[in-house]
């Protein structure tokens, strides 16, 4: 049976967003030998907000911003909380494993859609997030002494802030309908979570930015693609697909940050880390499987902006 077009369209925004954000993680390691994790992030978050209001202005999209209380707590969960939890983590931890971290979100997403909007997983998504949970298991190592565990809970912290985020947009989503684009969403959640994350920047002593030429490709970088490109395409994935399919999916990008790290930076994976990899690799595979098979959900009636949050 062959895909919906809205399915289509959010298959070809995850593959897009597998390669940005997994050649990101190497783009912000590199990043931290020039500035402080919050500099940097205040910097890219400010730059990629420009860039998203920017687009909205030169599409004709409305400016008005979205229902301000669930607009602000995914502008601090996904935009302050992991960014600022994700790029503490790479300063002390490694670009690959801090990837792999970070993507427990699909866990918690699982887990909090499961209780806040009622979807169901079918036995092979179940199976899927088994198999991912053990491949996770074997990369994270908690019987070994070599792992850091500050870094480590700073990425799963970042995992399960984002996870809040990407749930209380699917809901959104489903509360507003058409009157509320992903680029829109996604100008205002982060206008208030850059908000915050300058404040942090500003009040936690970190060194100053070294202007370098390679900090500011990796400024750029993300001020274009990581943040205000591929967010976008984040929320548009989140529009059309269930949630913990959404975040199942995103598990591509992790792996493929590793394999990326091992390449350009030399992390290379031990063999439980090795085995894990591929335990990922397969739960992702039999979850597209599953995913291109469903049958594309209802599109949510529309609403205005002045809809009650629920």
């Amino acid at each position: 049976m062959p895909a919906h077009p809205s399915r289509k369209t959010a298959i070809f925004a995850m593959l897009a967003l597998t390669l940005i954000w997994s050649s990101n993680w190497i783009v912000m390691k590199l990043a931290m030998l020039d500035s402080g994790p919050f500099y940097f992030s205040a910097l890219r978050y400010a730059g990629g907000t420009a860039v998203l209001f920017l687009l909205l202005r030169l599409r004709g999209e409305r400016l008005a911003p979205p229902p301000l209380g669930p607009t602000l707590l995914i502008g601090l969960t996904q935009t302050t909380g992991f960014t600022a939890l994700a790029q503490w983590a790479l300063v002390h931890g490694g670009a690959g494993k801090t990837a792999l971290l970070a993507y427990t979100m699909p866990f918690w997403t699982v887990l909090l859609a499961w209780a806040w909007l009622h979807e169901r997983l079918r036995p092979p998504q179940v199976a899927s997030l088994v198999l991912a949970a053990i491949g996770l298991l074997l990369i994270l190592q908690p019987w070994s002494a070599q792992v850091d565990l500050t870094s480590a809970w700073m990425a799963v912290g970042g995992g399960m802030s984002w996870a809040v985020s990407t749930v209380a947009a699917k809901r959104l989503f489903a509360h507003q309908g058409k009157a509320l684009s992903p680029l829109r969403l996604t100008a205002w959640q982060m206008l208030l979570g850059t908000t915050c994350l300058v404040l942090l920047a500003g009040f936690i002593p970190e060194r100053a930015v070294t202007w370098t030429p390679g900090f500011l490709a990796a400024l750029a970088f993300n001020v274009v693609l990581a943040s205000g490109l591929a967010w976008t395409l984040w929320l548009l994935v989140v529009q059309r697909l269930p949630a913990g399919v959404a975040g199942l999916s995103s598990l591509a990008i992790p792996v493929t940050g590793v394999l990326l790290a091992w390449a350009l930076l030399g992390e290379r994976p031990n063999a439980d880390e090795g085995v894990g990899i591929v335990l990922i690799a397969l739960a992702l595979l039999l979850l597209l499987g599953t995913s291109a098979a469903a049958p594309a959900p209802a599109a949510p009636p529309p609403n205005d902006d002045t809809a009650k949050w629920p």
